[in-house]
């Protein structure tokens, strides 16, 4: 048994739709925590002119009674208020206005391969589907397998830790579920209120200057019992599950778990987490069990399987293509060069990027646990994990 989440709909469309398939039933959902979650996607200094227009929420159609999901699909609609705007470009069926199509393709867009991949004739047919609109739905479907996650004390937390070239400081104790108490009151959503300021700053110079700015989050997992994924075959490995979820988010191209690049320098005796016994211990120290770690890194992964420790994984986000000062491009009705398209943009995604990385980690932890667990009804679920931790003797 697993869980899969499907999306669809376009930019400027009527609306998108997010369809997970998958929960047990019996599920208890939160309307308000699932419609925070879209709006924390909105949020972040640096964001354009649409997220003034939308309002984004999270509306069930299909798979829940009285807040409680009955076992079969559940089907989300995000409606585009924009598309008020965008009706006779943006129509499903032909409508009688002239529209004239889009010639001139974004350099670091799908907009060029995608039109000789479908054998379209306006870019506009390949960038509504591609544009990072649909993280909305991929978010809307995130708040479903974090309830489910959530019910079995899982937490997924994330914050900034580098815009352009300002990084955060690397802390210097292992974080918790607490620190994030308060972060999406941050402009950019980082920990460390001093290098807000700066991020804050350099975003405002560059976007005077035109420009899209890229950095890169991390997420934390809280609370995961060892054993989620498999070390037996490569599809179950469960860092390589995360790396493609992650890179395939838009605008997505690095992705490390733990010390991940830095571990390419390190000696292999410190590169390990060593194993302890409870006689050995230290404050700090993190348990499974009688097995204790004084470090995390490889980011709570090993084999392709959870250790028990936090899970940390780090994204590294490009400069969007779509910018305000655009690029050079070709027209491809006549062949002669031309200045890339302009639409309303934003100039940095990094802090809304965070959330989207929460959503598509959630998805593949959930459906991770729907493999190892089981379970027609969350209740079953819950007996099956409990099982498990008195097999193994894990304890938080």
């Amino acid at each position: 048994m697993s869980l899969t989440l499907s999306t669809a709909g376009e930019s400027h469309g009527p609306g998108l739709t997010a369809l997970v398939e998958g929960l047990p039933a019996g599920l208890e959902l939160d309307r308000d925590a699932m419609n925070r979650d879209m709006a924390r996607r909105q949020l972040g200094f640096g964001r354009g002119g649409r997220m003034k227009i939308e309002t984004d929420t999270a509306e069930v159609r299909s798979g829940v009674r009285h807040g409680r999901t009955l076992g079969g699909p559940v089907a989300l609609w995000v409606v585009n208020r924009d598309y008020q705007n965008w009706e006779e470009r943006m129509n499903p069926w032909p409508v009688e206005a002239e529209v004239p199509p889009v010639h001139m393709p974004r350099p670091g867009h799908a907009d060029m391969v995608g039109v000789w991949k479908y054998g379209h004739d306006d870019v506009r047919n390949v960038l509504e589907r591609a544009s990072a609109r649909e993280t909305a739905a991929r978010v809307a479907g995130g708040t479903l397998a974090k309830a489910f996650l959530r019910a079995l004390g899982v937490e997924i937390r994330s914050h900034v830790t580098q815009i352009g070239p300002v990084h955060a400081p690397v802390a210097t104790r292992p974080l918790q579920v607490a620190d994030f108490e308060g972060i999406d009151d941050d402009p950019v959503r980082t920990l460390d209120a001093d290098t807000s300021k700066a991020m804050v700053k350099h975003i405002t110079v560059e976007r005077k200057a035109n420009e899209s700015i890229g950095g890169a989050y991390e997420v934390l997992t809280f609370g995961l019992h060892p054993g989620i994924g498999s070390h037996v075959s490569w599809q179950e490995r469960l860092d390589g599950r995360l790396a493609q979820a992650i890179c395939s988010i838009q605008a997505h191209k690095g992705v490390e778990f733990g010390d991940g690049f830095t571990l390419a320098e390190t000696p292999g005796s410190q590169a390990q987490d060593e194993i302890f016994g409870v006689e050995d211990t230290e404050d700090g120290d993190v348990h499974t069990g009688a097995v204790r770690r004084r470090t995390n890194h490889a980011g709570g992964l090993e084999g392709g399987m959870t250790n028990g420790n936090t899970l940390v994984v780090r994204a590294a986000v490009k400069p969007i293509p779509t910018i305000t000062k655009p690029l050079r491009s070709v027209d491809l009705s006549t062949g002669e060069p031309a200045k890339a398209l302009r639409e309303r943009t934003d100039n940095c995604v990094v802090p809304a990027a965070g959330v989207v990385g929460e959503a598509m980690i959630a998805m593949v932890l959930a459906a991770a646990y729907r493999e190892k667990f089981g379970g027609d009804h969350i209740d079953d679920v819950k007996a099956a994990v409990a099982a498990y931790e008195a097999r193994i003797g894990w304890t938080r």
